[in-house]
């Protein structure tokens, strides 16, 4: 990291940026242009879970490399000036590397929504049968990862 003076190495600090956050932005490989999409996600100490259409193009980039990027933003807030020169964002974040594995078992992609949902609702809430289904649910195995903070103290 270029800018040690806002680098966060507290790993208190980043499982709590992980834990506390509601959207993760991964980014895929794709032949010509990397893709990125927001999702709802959960973290559960060791790794990223998410969800959505067992379909589509981030799940059409998955299956050709599961090598991803992630990053995860919270305490956001901007800060103006009469200057617009000197605006600024105050935010602390995590970028990080993984790979994503698609869970295929019932029982499996369950305990990965039930991370996503306890982070959202904070309890776990049932699924029906048929809905195990038609979802996809995907683990993040983080590689490495690093935090960030502009505004906000160590």
């Amino acid at each position: 990291m270029r800018r040690k003076d806002k680098e966060i190495t507290d790993v208190a600090q980043i499982r709590e940026i992980l834990e506390r956050g509601k959207i993760c932005r991964v980014a895929f490989f794709d032949d010509e242009y990397p893709y990125m999409v927001p999702v709802c996600f959960g973290f559960d100490g060791e790794a990223i879970y998410f969800h959505g259409f067992n379909g589509g193009k981030k799940m059409e980039c998955l299956r050709k490399n599961p090598r991803v990027c992630f990053e995860i933003e919270e305490d956001i807030e901007i800060v103006s000036d009469p200057d617009p020169c000197e605006w600024t964002l105050k935010y602390r974040s995590v970028v990080g590397f993984g790979k994503a594995t698609v869970l295929e078992g019932a029982e499996e992609k369950r305990a990965g929504l039930d991370v996503v949902v306890r982070q959202f609702a904070g309890r776990e809430l049932p699924f029906p049968d048929h809905a195990m289904a038609a979802v996809a649910v995907v683990r993040i195995d983080i590689d490495s990862m690093t935090g960030r903070r502009n505004g906000h103290p160590c």
